[in-house]
């Protein structure tokens, strides 16, 4: 199998779909991998670094793209989409049911599509969501505290007091992956935690974990509605599978919050939870909407990319493997996992959470 490897052109993303050892172990079974030239300096490796582990390295994005299969980290952009081809392979998140303009681009160019954030083993598990979104969770709470600074337009609240004086709150909306990491980091520096998740047995499970440390709740809109507008920082971690996240705070819940509070919804890929968030960029992370602060970068573990590419690709090589050995449909016929990432195939819609938000492009 022939595999390009593309720079990433989202802003500030400095992520790259495989590590020098990644390609190592593709071209040690036969493989031939074209990266594009300078796409991995971002994560701290060199062209040369890559050529030592048997990689060609091509001159821009369009050589990479005539390879029969491309392994990327972020959706192609629209600069990208006129260099999706047909019968292409392209392996990468693609968060479609947030943007209907990508799913149109991808239909169109007839390219199949495997989506990282759908594949999903047989206890429901997502392989390749949860080492970036173990990161971001990390993350929130990192820029949750930056932003609560008073110079970054915050409240000037110190997530861990001291001593005399109160912790900050902070409030996790889900408990899944992102939240639970949230959760260890903002507990770890003191901070005043609540979870909030509508599944009992998440939130046994986070009281073996955290014990009292943290307080748990069952999310009905009614406990959003008394507990947010008291958050310091709020997290959106709320994640449902291939579909839009469910926008459980409202504007008015949110001009309830104290001015120069927090939102960092790490929801964003899928649309967000919160009423009032949009999603920002790395170059202009925040904005003010109701005296708030809202953070709403999709690609949060671009900020560290040396730790993001190596856990990514740690977690993708296997699947890339087996696409290269198999191919398409062979791979996916032999692994169900990998099955459930198909979004796209033969310029079709066939992922049935991407579905139910565009039912009208199933026939397209």
């Amino acid at each position: 199998m022939h595999i390009g490897v593309p720079k990433e052109i989202k802003d500030q993303e400095f992520r790259i779909g495989l590590t020098p050892a990644a390609v190592r172990a593709l071209t040690d079974h036969g493989h031939r991998v074209a990266i594009e030239t300078q796409a991995g300096i971002g994560s701290g490796f060199s062209d040369q670094d890559y050529i030592e582990a048997g990689a060609q390295i091509a001159p821009d994005a369009a050589a990479v793209y005539e390879q029969p299969m491309v392994v990327k980290v972020k959706e192609p952009l629209l600069a990208e989409y006129p260099l999706l081809r047909k019968d292409q392979i392209l392996f990468t998140y693609l968060h479609l049911a947030a943007s209907r303009e990508l799913t149109e681009a991808l239909l169109q160019s007839g390219t199949t599509c495997i989506a990282y954030e759908t594949v999903a083993l047989a206890d429901g598990r997502l392989p390749l969501l949860t080492p970036m979104s173990a990161i971001a969770g990390r993350l929130a709470v990192q820029f949750g505290a930056r932003f609560l600074e008073k110079q970054q337009g915050g409240r000037g609240v110190l997530l861990g007091g001291v001593p005399g004086v109160a912790s900050g709150h902070v409030v996790i909306l889900g408990g899944g992956i992102v939240g639970t990491e949230a959760a260890r980091i903002a507990v770890g520096m003191g901070a005043r935690v609540t979870i909030l998740d509508v599944s009992l047995d998440r939130l046994a499970y986070l009281e073996d974990l955290f014990g009292s440390r943290v307080e748990l709740l069952f999310s009905t809109r009614q406990t959003i509605e008394q507990v947010v507008p008291g958050a310091d920082l709020l997290i959106g971690a709320v994640l449902v599978t291939g579909r839009r996240a469910p926008k459980l705070v409202s504007r008015e819940v949110v001009r309830r919050m104290r001015s120069g509070s927090v939102i960092v919804d790490v929801a964003v890929d899928q649309g967000g939870c919160v009423e009032t968030l949009r999603p920002t960029s790395h170059s202009a992370p925040v904005y003010i909407d109701e005296g708030v602060l809202h953070y709403g970068v999709p690609n949060m573990p671009g900020a560290v990319p040396w730790t993001a590419t190596q856990a990514l690709t740690n977690a993708t090589l296997p699947y890339v493997v087996k696409l290269a050995e198999l191919g398409f449909p062979a791979a996916t016929d032999h692994d169900p996992a990998l099955a459930l990432g198909i979004n796209i195939a033969h310029g079709r819609l066939v992922h049935p959470a991407v579905q139910q938000v565009f039912p009208d492009l199933i026939h397209a």
